[in-house]
């Protein structure tokens, strides 16, 4: 563990002195991947320079004690008892930092959400789960952009897809894809019967070119009269595009940019980030076991988390947490939530799971 510390430590120093260069600011695509590596590393290097520092102050303390004053022997003792505990708190944190990390993690992702069972209702909840993801990528300071939506008569969506673009977008995102279940009154619903229904969600990161090969051969493009949003072109010229991956039979729609080519270009980065993400649930398929154990499968199928609102109850059935903040979940104060599958993910690999 210590070598590897080394090893940050000295990596971490490399990127602050390379980001100090005058020349670094016309390179702006260097600089940028220089800067999340550099964040990336950070805690790590100043946990292991607490630990250093603490383990200094126990040498110099043990010293003092092989003194002949009794007051400094009795001072130097204290000072010790209060101190020799941090260090297996602080070797606790680096274990779990140095715990491999998903490559993915840094990753932007890409969302899909689709009502499923309930009808109209089930449109709606796409609807909420959809604001409740802005919200909390407003609170993260992220971006989100809408590549397709099909808005359902009733509210909400039959299904949305879009972009979400920030720092370690799917280290946080990740845990998201599944069932989600609400149970509620719908506003349909003349008796005042509490109704269940679902939408499903799916988190992919966002491939990079040399993650996936693509044989633009295989690509069909189809382009035809975009019925949503985009700006004054909508319905008026066919700027909403469909890329067919003839292979897998994979098909990506995107209608909601404000010209064919920002569409087909949009079209283009999803197509590739399924394609990666065809990739690697295949991998996992093959390890069976290895999928099953993991928190975030992509599993549409996995139902996931309760949203109940007679109670105000939010319930993740994968770790059994429960939180009585309905309003604020919906709201986008996702934190404990996540925080908690965090967690528990980290102690699945700590223990070898």
């Amino acid at each position: 563990m210590i070598k590897r510390l080394e090893q940050m430590t000295k990596r971490y120093n490399d990127i602050n002195h390379e980001l100090m260069q005058p020349d670094i600011t016309s390179n702006i695509k260097r600089m940028t991947n220089l800067s999340k590596e550099q964040r990336s590393l950070e805690q790590a290097v100043m946990l292991y320079a607490e630990l250093k520092k603490v383990q200094n102050t126990i040498s110099d303390l043990n010293e003092m004690l092989q003194e002949d004053d009794a007051e400094i022997v009795e001072m130097a003792q204290m000072e010790l008892d209060e101190i020799e505990p941090r260090i297996p708190i602080i070797e606790e944190k680096l274990k779990v930092l140095l715990i491999p990390k998903d490559p993915n993690d840094d990753k932007n992702v890409i969302v899909e959400i689709r009502g499923a069972a309930g009808g109209s209702e089930a449109n709606i909840f796409a609807g909420d789960l959809y604001r409740m993801y802005y919200k909390y990528a407003e609170h993260m300071k992220w971006k989100i952009d809408v590549s397709n939506s099909e808005e359902s008569g009733a509210g909400g969506f039959s299904q949305i897809e879009f972009t979400i673009t920030g720092d370690n977008v799917y280290s946080f995102m990740k845990y998201e894809s599944g069932a989600h279940r609400v149970q509620r009154v719908p506003q349909t619903e003349s008796q005042g019967r509490v109704h269940t229904s679902t939408a499903t969600v799916l988190v992919i990161p966002e491939a990079v070119d040399v993650e996936v090969e693509m044989n633009m051969s295989d690509v069909r493009i189809d382009t035809y009269r975009s019925s949503g949003a985009g700006g004054q072109s909508v319905n008026t010229t066919d700027s909403a595009v469909r890329v067919t991956h003839v292979p897998t039979g994979l098909v990506v729609t995107c209608q909601d940019g404000k010209s064919q080519h920002s569409n087909k270009a949009t079209a283009l980065r999803i197509l590739k980030a399924r394609l990666y993400d065809k990739t690697i649930q295949d991998r996992l398929d093959k390890e069976g076991e290895e999928r099953r154990s993991k928190l975030g499968t992509g599993d549409r199928s996995e139902k996931i988390r309760t949203y109940n609102y007679p109670q105000s109850r939010v319930t993740d059935h994968r770790i059994g947490f429960t939180l009585i903040q309905l309003e604020r979940v919906m709201e986008g104060k996702l934190d404990p939530i996540i925080e908690a599958l965090i967690s528990e993910e980290m102690k699945r690999k700590l223990a070898g799971e």
